[in-house]
């Protein structure tokens, strides 16, 4: 067992040190499992070994499903976010099918464990007034074609709602600069048009004008690197980090947040889920949901804000109930 503490071990504990240890070891030999893997699967199963201190079976045979609720019960009263709950299960499920793989039991006590539900964040998205400010940071004219890469690259981003690898896989092949579509490819190369607005439109056609003549570049790639390649996922990172910084945005801003200000401005400005779901290339509309709680939770903020009848003292409504 991974742990300092192997005396005075119960007889349940004892044989489960000695079935964490050989599952290690089957993670490690036959999986090459990282080191890092094999710290959080021990871990976890330590803990249960200590939890079982007070469990009156005596074998691995006689734990059954009441018992492992009875863990996961300890580690919600701990305050565990669900996440590492979730993990724990997912720990005790790997070691319990190695024991029915070594023929140590018959029946996997594990199995009817629930996982819990993950946690809903919201997706993090810019305001109007940031993005415009995001957008106009990089210059329109008059500068390197690298600068205006970056001006083209931004204003894609938010016109198309494009996940990173979807912007650099484009070939200018798949602009339609005139008819102003896109041809996307996204998850299992799954084929979609995303729209280009006008400044997007105008971006990029100065930014290929820029491009013209140029040596020793790739003729079909559309974003360039400054060796004349495909831009890569992390290259993109760098630019938008770049230009967050100099436009001074208080904000984490990555690629994906353009995607996640584009759907939340879409259904802002009255677009449907399905239309907004399409333009995404989101295969299941429940997907496409989670927006609508994005600016359910805005139109709220500013009901509360802005409303008199939104938040305000207690003292107050009881004084208005009561004149």
């Amino acid at each position: 067992m991974p742990s300092s503490e192997k005396c005075d071990l119960t007889p349940l504990q004892a044989e489960m040190t000695r079935w964490v240890d050989s599952f290690l070891a089957h993670l490690l030999g036959q999986r090459g499992a990282s080191p890092h893997t094999l710290r959080g699967y021990a871990n976890d199963l330590v803990e249960f070994v200590d939890f079982l201190a007070d469990v009156d079976a005596r074998t691995p045979a006689a734990l059954d499903p009441l018992t492992l609720r009875s863990y996961l019960g300890t580690l919600a009263d701990r305050g565990l976010a669900r996440a590492s709950v979730a993990r724990k299960v997912a720990s005790l499920r790997s070691l319990f099918r190695f024991l029915i793989r070594e023929r140590a039991l018959e029946h996997n006590p594990a199995d009817l464990l629930r996982r819990p539900r993950p946690e809903k964040r919201l997706p993090a998205f810019l305001t109007r007034d940031e993005i415009t400010l995001l957008l106009d940071a990089p210059p329109q004219s008059g500068a390197t074609w690298l600068a205006l890469r970056d001006r083209a690259i931004l204003e894609t981003l938010y016109s198309t709602g494009a996940r990173v690898s979807e912007l650099v896989g484009l070939s200018r092949a798949d602009l339609d600069l005139a008819g102003g579509v896109a041809r996307l490819f996204g998850k299992g190369r799954r084929e979609r048009l995303a729209v280009l607005g006008v400044p997007a439109v105008r971006a990029l056609r100065i930014y290929l004008a820029a491009l013209e003549g140029g040596a020793r570049r790739d003729p079909r790639a559309l974003f360039l690197n400054a060796a004349g390649g495909r831009l890569t996922d992390r290259s993109v990172r760098r630019v938008v980090l770049s230009w967050v910084n100099r436009a001074a945005l208080a904000k984490h801003v990555s690629p994906h947040t353009f995607r996640h200000t584009f759907a939340t401005h879409l259904l802002d400005a009255g677009a449907d889920l399905r239309s907004t779901q399409e333009l995404l290339g989101h295969r299941n509309l429940a997907t496409t949901q989670i927006y609508t709680h994005v600016t359910t939770a805005r139109k709220r903020a500013t009901f509360e804000a802005a409303h008199p009848g939104g938040s305000r003292p207690a003292a107050k409504v009881q004084r208005r109930q009561g004149a």
